[in-house]
C-alpha cells in the first residue's frame, strides 16, 4: 500500500508540474518568424485591457535567448490541416512514397481495404475503422515498406437502390425499367463515392484516392464472374429450391449477414392438437378409444397451411398423458415428451394442485409412423424421425415440420421425399395454395403472413377445437437489416453456393491466419463450421447479374451456363459492364457457338449477394492489381474491419477465395474493432440526440464556442486512445479531454521548435561523448520510448503507442529535461558548451517526437518538419520520407540509476517546496535553498558527484553545469549535509521531510544571497561583476559579455531602461 500511495504521490506531482510548467512556457515564447540572434528580444511593455502598460520584466531580455518560433501553440486545424493535405497532394506524396520505396526493392505492405456502402454521409464508426487503417499504413511507410492502399466502394445492393427510390415519386417509380434504375444508382453511388472519399482525406487518411476499386467498375465486376465461373465449374454453384430467409418488405432473398436480431420481439405461439388417424403399432392400445391427439407448439402460426409433418427425437422419451378438464374439450389424450410434462402443466394453467397424469411412457422411435389429420385441411400426414434439434427446452418435443418454410423442416423433409410447400408469395401474402381449407375456405388467400394472416390462422385453428392455448412469446427473430422490418422462411428457386463442398479447404484457411484478437479465430470458426448452403440470388436489378440463361419451352427448368458463356460475358463486362446483361440481347450475350440458338433461351433477373460482390475483392483488387504498376498483391497482409465482419466480408471473402483459389485465404492476418458507443455507453441514435459527426468533430458545428473545430488530428488522437478490441465510446467531453492531451503534445513540440531556432546541426551539434551525463541519459530514453512506440504500433496496439508518447512528452520532458533545460537554453551564452549540448540532444528530441507521432499525428508531425528552423527553404522534403533514422534508435542507455535518483529527489524537494509556497516562505523554486541527508551511502556518493559549485560561475569547476543538482533540482543552493540535525537546524520544522521516493531527509530554506536580475538564481557574490549591471552574478555577466561577442551589439544598462519607459 506504501508503494501504491507513492506512485500516486508521483503520478499527481507530476500533473501539478505539468500545469506549471505549460503555463510558463506559454509565457516564455516570442511567436515571430524566424531571426537572427541579434534580433532576439522580447518587448518590455505588452498592453493589457484598459490600456494599461504593464511593468518591464527584465532590462535583460534582449540578451536572453528565448525559443522563437512561428509554430503556433494553436493549431488553428480548420486552415493548417487542409493546407498541409494539399501540400501533400501538391507532391503527390503518396506515390511517391511508394515509388521511392520500390527504387529502394522494399518489401511490399498491402492493406486491402473493406468496402463501405456507397450510401450516405459517414458516421463516426467509418471514422473509427479508417483511421485505425491509416495508422497502420503511415507506420509501415515509415518502417521502409512499398505501402499500397486501395480505398473501395461497395456500390450494388438494396441499400443505394433504396436511396434512389426515395427520391422519386410513385409516378416516376413506375415507370422505372431495370437500365433507368441501374443508371440511377450507378450515379447515386458514384456522388456517394466522392463525398465519402473527401471526407476520408479530410481525416487525413492516405491512399490512392485517385484510383479507387468500386464494385461497379467493369473490371472489377468481370473478375467477380471470374470467381463465380471458377466456383460454378468446381461444382460448388448450384440452383435449387429451398427455404431462404425472406424479406417481404424488400422482396428479396437474405443472407445471414444480411439480418439482425432487433431486442423486444414478441410473436405469438401456439400449442396445436393434431388427431391420430393412425397409430404406430405401438401406439395403437392406448389409442383405441380414438381420443389420441399429437401436441404440437409453433412461434410461426402462419406457417401451419403448410404443415406436411410432425417430427420426434428418437432419442427422447415421450408419453401419452390424460385427457383433463382443462384441456382442450377435456375429453382427450395428448403425446408429448416426458421432460416437458410440468412446463407444460404450468402451460396449459392447470388449477393449483392438478397434474398431468402420464398413462404411459414410450421412445421416440416407437412414435415413428403414426398418422394425424391436418386441422385445417383434407392432409393425413405422418409423424417422422427428425434429430437432435429437437429438445425438451421449450414447445412438447414434436415438431410442426413445414419443409418449405424451416432450414431443419428441409433437411428432415428431403430424407422423407416431403414436398417443398410454401403457399405464400414475395409480398409475404398467403397464396391460392392456402385455400380450399376445410375450415374457412379460402379467407387466407392474400393476407399477410406477418399481420392479419397469422391471426386468422390462430382464429381457424380454435374454430377447428385444434388450439390448446395461444400467448405471447419473447425472443429473437430475424429482421431485414435494411428496412427493419421481420422476414420470413420461405421456400423459393435460388442459387446457392455449397459451402459443405468446400468446408475442411475453408476451416484449414483459417488455421493459416493470425487472428487479433485470437477470439476473433474461434468466432469465424464457429461461422463457417456451421454455414449452410450460402443463397447466393437476389431478386434486385440493382447489381451483378447471375450469368444464367434459362430454357423459355421448360420453365426454366433447363438452363445454360458453361465455361464458354462464363468466359464470354466475362469478356463483355470487363468492356461494357454488366450493364449489358439488360442493354444486349441474348444472341449477342451469347457465344458464337450458341447464337443460333438465341431464341431459345432467355436471360435471368437474378442478381448476387452483395456479400458476394464485396466478397470477392481479393479478385477484383489485390489479385487483379498484383503487378508492379498497382503495386497490389495476393494474399493481402491483413484485412481489419469490425467484429461483426466475420460472419460478413471476413467470411464471404474467405470462402470465395478458398473455393476459387484451391485453398488460399485472402488474407494473412485479421484485425477486427468494435463499435462507437456515447459516452454514457449507448448506442447511438438521432432520436436519442446522441450522435457524433465525425466531420463536427473536425471543422466544428454552427455553435463554434459550444462544438468548437477541433480538427482532424484530435479525432485520430481519440482513436489511437481507445481500446478498440472492444466496444469505444465518444462524446463531447470525451473529445475535449483528448484535445488536452493533443494540446500537451502540440506544446511539447513547440518547445522543440523555438529552441532550435539558431542552431544547426552541421555546425552546432556535439558528439555523443561530448555530452553532459544528463543529456546522454535523454537519448538513451529516447530512443527507447522510440523503440516502445514502434513496437506497440507494430502489434496494432495503438493506445499503448499514445499512451507512452503522453508519459514521455509529460514525464520525461515536460516534468524534467525541458524544465531543467530552461536555465541552459535561455540564460547561458550563446555559444556556451552546456547550451549547444542541449541543443544537440533537443535536435534528436524534434526528430523523433516528429516521426513517432507521425502515424496517428500526421498534421502535426507535417507541421512540425516544415517548421524545423535549420531545414533549408529549398528542402521540401516530408515527415514521412527517410523513414525513422537508425540513429534516433540506437542510443543506449546511460546513468539511468542515477538520474531516476536525482528525479526522486527532485520529487520529494518540489513538495516540500509546497509546503513553503503555501506558506509564502518562498515564491518560485529559486527563491528557495535545500538541505539533504542521506544515511545510504550509495545515494550520498551520487549526490556528492553532482554537487555544484558554491557561486554561479562559468564555466564551472566542480562539474560540467549540467549533471549537477542546482541544475536539476531548478534551486538556487543544494547543501549536502551529514546528519538529520544539520537539516532541521538550517531549516523550519514545518519545511523539513522524509523523501517518500528518495528516502533523503529534506528541509528547504529562504536561498541565501541576492536575486540575479537577469537569470533570477540566488547568489552571494551578485553585485560583485558590475560590467552590465549591479544585480548580475558572474555568470551572466560572462553570458552577456558573450552576447556582445556573438551579435555585435553593445548591451547597456540605462538603454535597456530607456527601451522600458
Amino acid at each position: 500500500m506504501a508503494i501504491i500511495a507513492s506512485q500516486m504521490k508521483k503520478v499527481i506531482m507530476s500533473l501539478l508540474l505539468t500545469l506549471a510548467l505549460e503555463s510558463r512556457l506559454a509565457r516564455s515564447f516570442q511567436p515571430t518568424a524566424r531571426r537572427s540572434i541579434a534580433t532576439r528580444s522580447l518587448p518590455l511593455y505588452a498592453k493589457e485591457g484598459g490600456g494599461k502598460e504593464k511593468p518591464p520584466k527584465n532590462i535583460y531580455a534582449e540578451t536572453i535567448l528565448l525559443p522563437q518560433t512561428s509554430f503556433n501553440q494553436r493549431a488553428n486545424s480548420p486552415v493548417r490541416e487542409p493546407e498541409l493535405q494539399e501540400y501533400w497532394k501538391s507532391t503527390n506524396l503518396y506515390s511517391k512514397l511508394s515509388a521511392d520505396a520500390k527504387e529502394r526493392g522494399a518489401e511490399r505492405f498491402i492493406l486491402h481495404d473493406g468496402p463501405p456502402y456507397a450510401n450516405g454521409d459517414l458516421h463516426i464508426g467509418h471514422a473509427l475503422n479508417k483511421l485505425l487503417k491509416d495508422f497502420i499504413n503511415r507506420h509501415q511507410i515509415l518502417k521502409g515498406k512499398q505501402v499500397h492502399y486501395v480505398p473501395g466502394w461497395d456500390c450494388h445492393g438494396l441499400p443505394i437502390e433504396l436511396k434512389v427510390l426515395q427520391t422519386m415519386k410513385s409516378k416516376e417509380r413506375e415507370a422505372l425499367t431495370p437500365v433507368t434504375l441501374r443508371e440511377k444508382a450507378a450515379a447515386f453511388a458514384k456522388e456517394t463515392v466522392e463525398k465519402q472519399s473527401a471526407s476520408f482525406q479530410r481525416y487525413g487518411v492516405i491512399g490512392d484516392f485517385d484510383n479507387p476499386y468500386l464494385t461497379l467498375l467493369p473490371e472489377y465486376e468481370a473478375a467477380q464472374i471470374r470467381v463465380f465461373g471458377e466456383m460454378y465449374k468446381k461444382g460448388y454453384i448450384f440452383r435449387g429450391r429451398k427455404p431462404v430467409h425472406w424479406s417481404p418488405s424488400s422482396k428479396t432473398a437474405l443472407a445471414e449477414a444480411e439480418l439482425e436480431y432487433p431486442e423486444g420481439h414478441v410473436s405469438k405461439s401456439i400449442y396445436v392438437a393434431l388427431d391420430v388417424v393412425s397409430p404406430s403399432e405401438e401406439l395403437k392400445e392406448i389409442a383405441k378409444d380414438g381420443k389420441l391427439k399429437v401436441a404440437i407448439w409453433t412461434t410461426t402460426p402462419w406457417t401451419i397451411p403448410a404443415n406436411l409433418a410432425v417430427a420426434i427425437n428418437p432419442e427422447l422419451e415421450y408419453c401419452v398423458v390424460d385427457a383433463h378438464p382443462s384441456v382442450l374439450d377435456g375429453k382427450s389424450k395428448l403425446l408429448v415428451a416426458t421432460g416437458l410434462v410440468k412446463t407444460l402443466e404450468s402451460k396449459f394453467e392447470l388449477p393449483e394442485g392438478e397434474s398431468l397424469k402420464v398413462l404411459k411412457t414410450f421412445t421416440g422411435e416407437d412414435l415413428v409412423g403414426t398418422t394425424y389429420q391436418h386441422p385445417l385441411y383434407k392432409r393425413v400426414s405422418s409423424v417422422i424421425a427428425g434429430g437432435d434439434y429437437i429438445t425438451t427446452e421449450s414447445g412438447t418435443g414434436l415438431v410442426h415440420t413445414a419443409p418449405g418454410h424451416g432450414q431443419e423442416d428441409y433437411i428432415t423433409g428431403l430424407k422423407y421425399g416431403l414436398e417443398l410447400l410454401s403457399p405464400v408469395d414475395d409480398v409475404g401474402k398467403f397464396t391460392v395454395e392456402a385455400g380450399s381449407s376445410t375450415v374457412v375456405g379460402d379467407s387466407l388467400v392474400g393476407m399477410s403472413v406477418l399481420g392479419d394472416g397469422n391471426i386468422a390462422v390462430i382464429d381457424a385453428l380454435k374454430e377447428a377445437g385444434a388450439l390448446i392455448r395461444a400467448e405471447d412469446y419473447g425472443h429473437k427473430y430475424p429482421y431485414d437489416w435494411r428496412t427493419k422490418k421481420p422476414t420470413i422462411f420461405r421456400a423459393t428457386d435460388q442459387w446457392f453456393a455449397s459451402v459443405e463442398g468446400f468446408r475442411d479447404d475453408a476451416l484449414k484457411a483459417v488455421d493459416t491466419v493470425k487472428w487479433i484478437p485470437d477470439v476473433g479465430k474461434n468466432r469465424i470458426t464457429s461461422f463457417v463450421a456451421g454455414r449452410g448452403d450460402w443463397c447466393i440470388s437476389r431478386q434486385r436489378s440493382w447489381g451483378v447479374p447471375i450469368p444464367v440463361f434459362y430454357d423459355k419451352a421448360t420453365g426454366g427448368t433447363e438452363v445454360l451456363l458453361d465455361e464458354d458463356t462464363l468466359n464470354h460475358i466475362q469478356s463483355i463486362f470487363a468492356e461494357h459492364g454488366s450493364d449489358a446483361w439488360w442493354k444486349m440481347d441474348v444472341s449477342d450475350l451469347l457465344p458464337d457457338k450458341y447464337k443460333d440458338q438465341a431464341d431459345k433461351w432467355t436471360k435471368g433477373t437474378d442478381t448476387m449477394d452483395v456479400w458476394f460482390d464485396s466478397g470477392s475483392s481479393w479478385a477484383g483488387v489485390t489479385q487483379q492489381r498484383a503487378d508492379d504498376e498497382m503495386g497490389l498483391g495476393f494474399p493481402a497482409d491483413i484485412y481489419l474491419e469490425g467484429s461483426d465482419q466475420h460472419r460478413g466480408w471476413f467470411q464471404s471473402s474467405l470462402l470465395t477465395s478458398v473455393a476459387a483459389n484451391n485453398g488460399q485465404a485472402p488474407y494473412k492476418s485479421v484485425l477486427t474493432h468494435g463499435f462507437v458507443l456515447d459516452e454514457k455507453g449507448f448506442k447511438m441514435s438521432k432520436s436519442l440526440g446522441n450522435v457524433v459527426n465525425p466531420l463536427s468533430v473536425i471543422e466544428g458545428g454552427n455553435n463554434k464556442k459550444q462544438d468548437p473545430a477541433y480538427g482532424a488530428d484530435v479525432l485520430r488522437l481519440w482513436v489511437a486512445s481507445v481500446d478498440y478490441a472492444g466496444d469505444v465510446r465518444v462524446g463531447s467531453n470525451i473529445i475535449k479531454q483528448t484535445f488536452e492531451s493533443y494540446r500537451k503534445l502540440r506544446n511539447t513540440a513547440r518547445y522543440l521548435i523555438g529552441n532550435l531556432d539558431d542552431f544547426d546541426p552541421e555546425k552546432d551539434a556535439v558528439p555523443y561523448e561530448d555530452l553532459p551525463s544528463m543529456d546522454k541519459w535523454m537519448l538513451g530514453t529516447l530512443s527507447a520510448v522510440l523503440k516502445e512506440v514502434d513496437d506497440a504500433m507494430s502489434q496494432y496496439q495503438f493506445s499503448r503507442a499514445t499512451q507512452e508518447l503522453l508519459r514521455f512528452s509529460t514525464s520525461d520532458l515536460s516534468n524534467f529535461y525541458l524544465d531543467v533545460a530552461k536555465d541552459r537554453l535561455y540564460i547561458s551564452a550563446v555559444d556556451d558548451a552546456r547550451r549547444r549540448s542541449c541543443q544537440t540532444v533537443l535536435h534528436s528530441l524534434l526528430e523523433g517526437f516528429a516521426k513517432a507521432v507521425a502515424p496517428i499525428l500526421p498534421h502535426m508531425a507535417e507541421d512540425i518538419w516544415q517548421n524545423l528552423p535549420y531545414k533549408s527553404d529549398a528542402d521540401e522534403s516530408s515527415v514521412f520520407e527517410g523513414g525513422l533514422p537508425e540513429k534516433l534508435t540506437s542510443y543506449p542507455f546511460f546513468d539511468i540509476e542515477k538520474w531516476n535518483l536525482v528525479r526522486d529527489v527532485r520529487t520529494d524537494v518540489n513538495q516540500v517546496l509546497e509546503l513553503a509556497r503555501r506558506d509564502k516562505l518562498v515564491g518560485a523554486s529559486l527563491d528557495a535553498a535545500a538541505y539533504i541527508y542521506t544515511s545510504d551511502d550509495s545515494i550520498r556518493k551520487v549526490l556528492d558527484e553532482l554537487d555544484g559549485d558554491k557561486n554561479l560561475i562559468a564555466p564551472s569547476v566542480k562539474t560540467n553545469g549540467v549533471d549537477e543538482l542546482r541544475t536539476a533540482l531548478m534551486i538556487s543552493q543544494v547543501n549536502l549535509v551529514d546528519s538529520e540535525n544539520d537539516v532541521t537546524s538550517a531549516c523550519d520544522a514545518a519545511y523539513v521531510a522524509k523523501g517518500e521516493l528518495s528516502g533523503c531527509t529534506i528541509g528547504v530554506k529562504k536561498a541565501d544571497g541576492v536575486k540575479c536580475g537577469r537569470c533570477w538564481f540566488y547568489d552571494k557574490a551578485v553585485g560583485t561583476h558590475e560590467r552590465f549591471g549591479s544585480d548580475l552574478c558572474q555568470r551572466c555577466d560572462e553570458a552577456i559579455f558573450s552576447w556582445e561577442k556573438k551579435t555585435g551589439s553593445t548591451f547597456s544598462a540605462s538603454e535597456g531602461e530607456k527601451a522600458a519607459v
